[in-house]
């Protein structure tokens, strides 16, 4: 396998760590939260992360379309989400052929996913319910490891 599709596995599993960090165990609500009038809810952002990763995969299939998807509930977003990374996931681990290069698919969806898990945590912290800080070079992720059951911290901060 090449280097940049290696790389990308390992981008995915990260991406389905931290998401998995910052979905988890949001409260009651949390899905409808909202810093301010005119902004996403934490739910429009799992559902726009969600989107992002069936994206990825059609752009990695030669096959490029975006749609946009209303929010479920928190849980079945949560779901839809491991699923689009799995999918994504088991393509690239097929050796399928690439409808555009890594860096691009990098660059484009997967970093924009990256920096909405990173808007999820911080909205977990306004809501009240922080998730724990990470010292994340320690963490056990390993490429194809993209579900929501995830290796347990190893050096969270107090």
């Amino acid at each position: 396998m090449d280097p940049e599709r290696t790389f990308l596995r390992h981008t995915l599993a990260t991406l389905a760590y931290r998401a998995g960090k910052a979905i988890r165990g949001a409260p009651e609500g949390f899905s409808d939260f909202r810093p301010g009038p005119g902004s996403r809810s934490a739910g429009q952002i799992l559902a726009h992360i969600c989107d992002l990763m069936d994206w990825a995969l059609s752009m990695a299939r030669s096959a490029q379309a975006w749609q946009d998807h209303n929010p479920l509930t928190w849980e079945e977003d949560t779901v839809r989400f491991f699923a689009a990374v799995r999918a994504f996931e088991d393509y690239l681990a097929s050796g399928g052929p690439l409808g555009t290069p890594a860096e691009k698919l990098f660059q484009g969806p997967v970093a924009d996913a990256l920096t909405h898990i990173g808007q999820i945590s911080m909205l977990r912290r306004m809501a009240e319910s922080p998730v724990r800080g990470e010292n994340y070079h320690k963490a056990d992720i390993v490429a194809g490891r993209v579900g929501p059951e995830q290796s347990a911290p190893r050096r969270e901060f107090d």
